[in-house]
């Protein structure tokens, strides 16, 4: 089992920065890629970035709408992972869950809401 819990969420204005945070917890060695997805209001819940270790600085992917803005990260001494939101757009606005997989189980955080306003 692994815990996931996320903090760091707001209101902010457009071009604001917000960093999210992911604490994991449990048989995190398990871990095949961490990963944030984000629900826009009224929209299905999408990937926005994610992490893959691989023994070194990890394979990162971005969705094409965050790409140049986001920064996913991980800290493997606090077993946490990071996303640096930076020039935050309305279209950000969503609530933006953890995520992580393991051989045969998925698991995820109870959300963060971020709110950009115009």
């Amino acid at each position: 089992q692994v815990q996931l819990v996320e903090s760091g969420g707001g209101s902010v204005e457009e071009g604001g920065s917000l960093k999210l945070s992911c604490a994991a917890s449990g048989s995190i060695a398990s871990l095949l890629h961490m990963a944030w997805y984000r629900r826009a209001p009224g929209k299905g819940r999408d990937l926005v970035a994610m992490f893959t270790p691989d023994g070194g600085d990890g394979k990162i992917n971005y969705v094409d709408a965050v790409k140049g803005r986001f920064t996913i990260s991980m800290d493997n001494a606090k077993s946490t992972l990071y996303l640096h939101m930076n020039n935050l757009k309305p279209e950000d606005t969503a609530v933006y869950y953890c995520a992580a997989t393991s051989p045969g189980s998925a698991y995820w955080g109870q959300g963060t809401q971020v709110i950009v306003s115009s």
